[in-house]
Parts: structure tokens; C-alpha cells; sequence
């Protein structure tokens, strides 16, 4: 297993930890690789019943690294887009295609990919301290998984997803985003708590219920919804918008410290 994940088994929970703390636990595409196994690996594990899913220090995930080089990876044509957009499902899939219950346990940022993966998940618990939303928008790039308005709504969802905003916990929590807000302090004992609490279930029954609901989900066309987003977003992706040249360029001239703080403040009031 890569050392940019930590796995942690008591009784019958697994803990799985995002390991790039210095990196706000950025996702890149050999992570996405090791995680889809590791799932894989805890999923067939029978003396596995639930999986917490969290990261190391004081962030869940600033979402897809912006540092690694996407574009020279896949390529910028649409089909090279339209590639790099479907692998990054395929990852945020893997909690939610997973028989076994999912369990996000959220502090600090959880933004962009790393929010979609949080929402892929069963259950999310969140600290008081948490944000939430999907900033890709400012800068003309497109969510891989447009899989917020199956979790808050059509309206809840174009209100973050049109403008990059993000919540605070409490807000998550009113919208439906997350299941629980919690003392940071405390959130490790309470999440653990549920999943223990889940863990005395049989797993047969835990992964009936599980298929269920994600079938009835499925039925309605999330799956259908998720895949005709990649085709849009890749079109999104490979095109040369003026929000997306300018940042490009102040990134190579400044830095991408300096090319967010440039989008951001456009943002500001």
C-alpha cells in the first residue's frame, strides 16, 4: 500500500487516512489508483464490516492537485479530458460502490474532488470546524462527479456549483450535506462511535440495505447524470476560456499560491 494512505483496523472498522497533510491531502493520479485497490482490498476483507474515511491533520482534502501537470498526464484534447475526467470518477465511485458502509469523517477543508468523495461516501460526519464546496467553477474547470444535487438538491446545488462558494459546517449540515456537526475535539469519539454501532450489524444485512439504496439512486439516474457531466465537463476542460488562460498564466509567471489568491479576490464582498 502507498504511504500516502494509512490503514488502521480495530475489531471490525477500518480506518483508512488520506496521508499528504503538507499537501492539504491533495489527490493525484497514482493516489486515485492506490485507493480504488485499498477499498477493493477492505471490501473483501470478511472481518471488515465499516470504513472510516478520513485525512491526516487539520484538512479532509483540498481536492485534485493543481500542481501536477493534468494536462501533459492525459492531454489537453477533449478525448484526453474526457479520459482524466472519468478516471477521477472511477475513483470517487469507489466508496460509494463498496458493499460495505462508507463513513467520511470530515475537518477543515473538504473542497472540489475531495468534497465529491466525502459525498460519495454513506455518512458524513463533519467537525465544527469543516467547509465544504466546489470551487472548479472559478477557474472554467468542471467537478468530475456532479453528484451534489443527488445529496442537497437542484437548487441547493446550482447555488454552490454556479458560484464556487463554500459552507460552513452548520450550513452543510441544514442543506443535508452532512449527517452530523460535532466538536472538533470530539469528532473522532463520535464517529467511531456510529461505526462501531453500525459494526454490531450483520454484514449481510448491512450490505443489502447498502445496495438498495444505492440502486434506487442509480434507478433514478444518478449514474446516468454522473457520466453525461463527464462529457460536458471534458469539453469544458479542453476549452482555451480567458479565466482559464489568465490563470494558467499568472500561475507560471507567480505561482499557484499567486493564481488562486488572483481568482479568489474576484470573489470577495
Amino acid at each position: 500500500m502507498s504511504d500516502e494512505f494509512l490503514k488502521e483496523v480495530t475489531d471490525r472498522v477500518a480506518h483508512v487516512r488520506i496521508n499528504r497533510p503538507k499537501a492539504m491531502n491533495a489527490i493525484h493520479p497514482g493516489m486515485m489508483r492506490d485507493f480504488k485497490a485499498l477499498i477493493r482490498e477492505l471490501d473483501e476483507d470478511p472481518a471488515i464490516s465499516v470504513i472510516v474515511l478520513s485525512g491526516v491533520g487539520d484538512h479532509f482534502g483540498a481536492g485534485y492537485d493543481l500542481k501536477f501537470k493534468w494536462g501533459e498526464h492525459y492531454g489537453r484534447s477533449v478525448l484526453g479530458q474526457r479520459r482524466m475526467l472519468q478516471d477521477c470518477v472511477d475513483f470517487e465511485y469507489a466508496p460509494w460502490d463498496c458493499s460495505k458502509p462508507v463513513i467520511a469523517m470530515v475537518r477543515g477543508y473538504c473542497l472540489a474532488g475531495s468534497c465529491e468523495l466525502a459525498m460519495m461516501c454513506c455518512v458524513t460526519i463533519a467537525s465544527d470546524n469543516a467547509k465544504f464546496g466546489e470551487p472548479e467553477v472559478r477557474f472554467s474547470t468542471s467537478p468530475p462527479a456532479v453528484i451534489m444535487p443527488w445529496i442537497v438538491g437542484l437548487k441547493k446545488a446550482r447555488e454552490l456549483l454556479y458560484t464556487g462558494d463554500t459552507i460552513d459546517a452548520e450550513q452543510a449540515l441544514q442543506w443535508g450535506m452532512v449527517n452530523r456537526v460535532v466538536p472538533d475535539q470530539k469528532l473522532e469519539e463520535e464517529t467511531f462511535k456510529l461505526a462501531r454501532r453500525m459494526s454490531a450489524i450483520s454484514i449481510e444485512a448491512l450490505q443489502t440495505t447498502k445496495a438498495s439504496i444505492n440502486k434506487g439512486a442509480e434507478i433514478g439516474g444518478l449514474r446516468n447524470a454522473i457520466t453525461y457531466g463527464i462529457e460536458q465537463g471534458a469539453m469544458l476542460d479542453a476549452s482555451d476560456t480567458e479565466a482559464l488562460r489568465t490563470f494558467d498564466a499568472v500561475r507560471k509567471k507567480d505561482g499557484l499560491g499567486a493564481a488562486i489568491k488572483w481568482r479568489e479576490s474576484q470573489f470577495e464582498g
